[in-house]
């Protein structure tokens, strides 16, 4: 069973900061997760939500201005499972745009229901929808800027995923269970449709809580692989880019914040793969062979940035040293490559 790296806060964070921050750059050096015991635990939120949901909730809501966000409601008998529907022409659930403050009042109101429907509204700007929660609960990380978003539902759960930027995620309220599997085993997940999606990324096919492995058998090896680690209220988790993850909510009432950070600028690898299914994957097999050497000659060593350092600066042009002259020539040439000017 893989482990993440693991560091687990004593005395006052305002005192360990600096060492959550070293383990950060080191778990970011080395692309492997890290959980992070405590390291909201002083948010006003955390504490408002050491008194129960409601008090959490109350704590939000001073922030709220009143937007709407979309709202993923799926009936009782999904288990909370937000999935493509059985002939994936669509998805089992429905969405309403409604006041983050009715997602909070609905929360409540079923969180004795033993069998409630699933509600669940995610990813949302905190500056936008709670604005002055981010100076009231700061991240107490040296990251670069980025927009916290903030995730409140009840028990639910997402399909494994991956997101392109790195991701730390603090729970605020409630448990979650996170189960992480590296990127070496996207194969063994089965991945679903690459552009009809159910909320931005590709997900695994596998329900990981009951595993068909007739159906997928190679995920027996991503289980071997994977690690799940619990986190309660104050704990974060650090996320590297592309690492598959499913984040179950597991309480009745539970409030997430996450940031997104150091995403590709002015660049898409997704579309360049996906770009690459049309220009390289279906040709005959001695072509893509052929193929294979100008990507790992221009791209994929670790020598790729110099292959062109036996040219002059000025002749470098799309295989020169990255900068916004560079990107710029790329997407011109990519244009003029697909007929779009």
């Amino acid at each position: 069973m893989l482990k993440p790296w693991t560091w687990q806060v004593e005395g006052e964070v305002a005192q360990a900061s600096s060492d959550f921050a070293a383990a950060l750059a080191d778990a970011t050096q080395a692309a492997r997760p890290l959980v992070m015991r405590g390291l909201a635990r002083a948010w006003p939120l955390v504490r408002a939500a050491s008194d129960g949901a409601a008090a959490a909730f109350a704590h939000l809501m001073q922030f709220d201005r009143g937007e709407n966000a979309k709202t993923m409601l799926g009936a009782p008998e999904l288990g909370g499972r937000f999935f493509y529907a059985d002939d994936m022409l669509g998805y089992n659930f429905a969405v309403e745009t409604v006041p983050l403050s009715r997602v909070c009042q609905q929360v409540l109101a079923m969180a004795d229901d033993p069998d409630p429907p699933a509600i669940y509204a995610g990813s949302n700007p905190v500056d936008a929808f709670l604005p002055g929660f981010s100076a009231a609960n700061p991240l107490p990380l040296p990251i670069p800027a980025v927009i916290a978003r903030v995730w409140i539902g009840n028990a639910s759960h997402v399909a494994p995923h991956f997101d392109v930027s790195e991701n730390i995620a603090v729970v605020a309220l409630g448990r979650r269970r996170v189960t992480l599997f590296p990127p070496d085993q996207t194969r063994n997940l089965y991945v679903g449709p690459l552009d009809v999606t159910i909320a931005g990324q590709p997900v695994s096919m596998v329900d990981i809580r009951q595993p068909d492995l007739a159906r997928f058998p190679r995920y027996a090896h991503a289980m071997a692989a994977a690690v799940q680690v619990d986190l309660g209220p104050g704990d974060a988790l650090y996320m590297p880019t592309l690492w598959w993850h499913c984040i179950e909510a597991l309480d009745p009432a539970n409030v997430l914040v996450n940031y997104w950070y150091n995403a590709p600028a002015n660049s898409s690898p997704f579309a360049a793969l996906v770009h690459a299914m049309l220009a390289v994957r279906d040709l005959p097999p001695t072509e893509k062979d052929a193929w294979r050497h100008w990507f790992d000659h221009f791209v994929f060593d670790p020598a790729a940035a110099e292959a062109a350092s036996h040219l002059p600066p000025h002749a470098r042009g799309v295989s020169g040293p990255p900068g916004p002259a560079r990107a710029q020539g790329v997407r011109s040439f990519i244009a003029r490559a697909l007929g779009l000017r």
